[in-house]
């Protein structure tokens, strides 16, 4: 912000009014005529006009006007600032130079490519460009959309990598969070899938593998045993319906 008199026809009237200062100070000063001073002075001019007084404001020390009161051809000099106000940024799209203008849709592909989650505004405040441009290019409907080449926007020079980072994260807080997994993704539990009613609905519909001989051969061996034992265990009653 450039070092500027506020309100300089204010700051004349109460110069004017509060001073004697000449006409052609207070007018180098004020950055008016001399002849506008005088028909300040004399009541033709700024009579609906509030004075401003310049010491309240910062630009002017009491002692500097004393010294150019002594000193008729001592020049009045606004006061250094030391607080800079900020200059608005103007909200819209970024401006993009004229030579980098044709990069813009190259740029615009390589963003729908690699960051899908990044919303239409955020490509628009990257790369300078507008909504239906980014739709034409989604939908390869633009009209060079044979010829593009997805190019990386930092690259090309119309973004800054922090922007363009900075969209990104944005981009990844304000996602929605991950699904949960489909019905049907993971494997059913082993009580399930072993169980008696499991394993004869799997032979019914053909899904078991026919067993093979020496697992049929190892069955026989295990029911033989069983069948062993039990006898083994029933062998004295069996000897009493013998003798009987």
């Amino acid at each position: 912000m450039s070092n500027t008199l506020l309100m300089p026809k204010a700051t004349a009237v109460w110069l004017v009014d509060n001073t004697a200062l000449s006409f052609e100070q207070i007018a180098e000063f004020c950055k008016l005529h001399p002849l506008e001073v005088q028909a300040i002075a004399d009541g033709d001019a700024a009579q609906s006009i509030k004075g401003l007084d310049p010491i309240l404001t910062g630009q002017l020390t009491r002692e500097a006007i004393e010294r150019a009161e002594k000193d008729p051809n001592t020049r009045l000099a606004l006061v250094a600032q030391t607080v800079r106000v900020p200059v608005s940024k103007r909200k819209g799209p970024r401006y993009t130079p004229v030579s980098r203008r044709q990069d813009r849709p190259n740029a615009i592909l390589w963003l729908l490519r690699n960051h899908p989650e990044l919303k239409d505004a955020s490509i628009m405040r990257l790369v300078g460009t507008t909504k239906p441009t980014i739709e034409s290019i989604r939908s390869r409907t633009h009209w060079n959309a044979n010829n593009l080449q997805p190019m990386d926007p930092v690259t090309l020079g119309l973004c800054s990598q922090i922007d363009l980072d900075f969209e990104v994260e944005k981009a990844a807080k304000n996602a929605p969070p991950p699904s949960e997994t489909p019905e049907g993704a993971t494997l059913l539990p082993a009580s399930h899938t072993t169980s008696a009613a499991a394993a004869l609905a799997a032979a019914a519909s053909g899904q078991m593998e026919p067993m093979g001989d020496n697992a049929e051969r190892e069955a026989e061996r295990e029911a033989d045993a069983v069948f062993a034992k039990l006898k083994s265990m029933k062998g004295p009653e069996t000897d009493e319906d013998d003798e009987a």
